[in-house]
């Protein structure tokens, strides 16, 4: 049985909304100290900022190229199908479904409990807690399209203004907060901080994920993935600049409750739990975002028939993919450490995403019909020395998550050759 077309129910606030929560999640609450453990300079810890929102603008840049030409739902998967070869797009897809989703999932609400945990007894582990949140989340996008995507929008729109108001008071605030570190910085750990970064900046895509369901996406699209990015980052530098220069470096480097601990210093213990509450919205909208995001993905690969048709549904929200990305997400939250599952995030998303962009570059080369690539050829070819400069960085510094990435890429091309090779 054909399953029928998805409406054309997403607007552009809403799309950009969803670029939005994806990336203004786990990574920017969460990173920045782990950042200062490894790159021991404010400096380059915000010019890594600098350099990582560049990346992901030219790969925004990328994909809404792609996006104009193929405005349809399944994210890498869809495209690397329709550019490369179904067995690119087969192991994209499995890439999306444990790296692009389920383990930021995961990562959000390890991170989520471990910020709300001082509001729970003490016999509360934070993996419970954040495992209650996401089958709460998951439960809400079992509804209809609509009333999730709305709800989403006016809950970012809340955030952000807390965000600004959380600005407005520890700017002001921001005064001595001790020398920098004194170690030097190698361009080998600055870019493998970049996977740190690119963790942070997971999102900018999320957009094409759900692109069946945009309204005139050959519009709409490219315009909520540069739009979400620009904003993001402009607000990532801000952030951060207060994340740095808010308390000594000693009380920050290496923690995961970076903000938290800042709001402490600059205003006391009532204004950390503001920050917290703050926090804890940033996180809930990310969870959803994805939530709402990845399982339009597994959907499609069902549709071709690359999962099994009870993975697809007759239209979103494709109850039975939530479902089964629930199930994966809830395990990774038991298994591995936050600054592991981060790190094999980052480096595995970067190859789904240089792949994407060697796609559109073959595809416009191929076409026969304009495809407008704005930048051409600098842009997409930038991007790939970025993405590529950092993989090898993050090889030869962060050789375990970058073993894992590289087995979860093998992993895929064995279930492919096996199950589907001779298609």
């Amino acid at each position: 049985m054909a399953t029928a077309p998805a409406r054309r129910q997403i607007g552009l606030p809403a799309a950009t909304a969803l670029v939005m929560a994806n990336m203004l999640g786990t990574g920017i609450f969460t990173t920045t100290g782990f950042l200062l453990a490894d790159v021991p300079s404010r400096g380059f810890v915000l010019l890594a900022w600098l350099v990582g929102g560049a990346i992901a603008l030219l790969g925004a840049v990328c994909y809404g190229a792609l996006a104009r030409r193929l405005p349809e739902s399944g994210g890498e998967y869809f495209f690397l199908s329709r550019t490369i070869h179904p067995a690119a797009g087969y192991v994209s897809g499995w890439m999306s479904f444990l790296v692009g989703f389920s383990a930021p999932i995961a990562a959000a609400g390890i991170a989520l409990g471990e910020y709300a945990a001082p509001w729970f007894p003490a016999s509360v582990p934070p993996r419970w807690i954040g495992t209650g949140v996401l089958v709460a989340v998951a439960g809400v996008h079992l509804l209809r399209t609509r009333t999730a995507a709305r709800t989403q929008t006016a809950v970012v729109v809340f955030k952000l203004l807390l965000l600004a108001a959380f600005l407005a008071v520890a700017v002001p605030r921001l005064g001595d907060a001790g020398p920098g570190p004194a170690g030097t910085v190698s361009a080998g750990s600055f870019g493998a901080s970049l996977i740190w970064i690119s963790f942070a900046y997971s999102g900018w895509n999320a957009a094409v994920y759900v692109g069946g369901e945009v309204e005139r996406p050959e519009r709409n699209l490219p315009r909520a993935m540069i739009f979400g990015t620009l904003a993001i980052g402009a607000l990532y530098l801000a952030l951060n600049a207060v994340f740095v220069f808010g308390a000594p470096v000693e009380q920050i480097a290496g923690q995961l409750q970076v903000a938290r601990i800042v709001a402490v210093h600059l205003a006391g213990p009532a204004f950390g739990e503001l920050v917290t509450v703050l926090i804890v919205v940033a996180l809930l909208t990310s969870i959803s975002a994805m939530v709402m995001a990845g399982p339009r993905v597994y959907a499609k690969m069902a549709e071709d028939g690359y999962l099994p048709r009870w993975v697809a549904a007759d239209r979103p929200p494709a109850r039975n993919a939530v479902l089964l990305q629930l199930g994966v997400a809830l395990l990774m939250v038991w298994v591995p450490s936050f600054p592991d599952l981060a790190k094999y995030i980052g480096f595995t998303l970067g190859i789904g995403a240089a792949l994407t962009v060697v796609g559109l570059m073959r595809l416009k080369l191929r076409s026969t019909e304009p495809l407008p690539v704005p930048g051409w050829p600098w842009v997409p070819a930038l991007f790939l020395i970025a993405v590529a400069a950092t993989t090898l960085a993050a090889i030869v510094r962060e050789p375990r998550a970058s073993l894992f990435g590289m087995l979860t890429v093998a992993a895929g091309l064995v279930a492919w050759k096996a199950l589907h090779g001779r298609r």
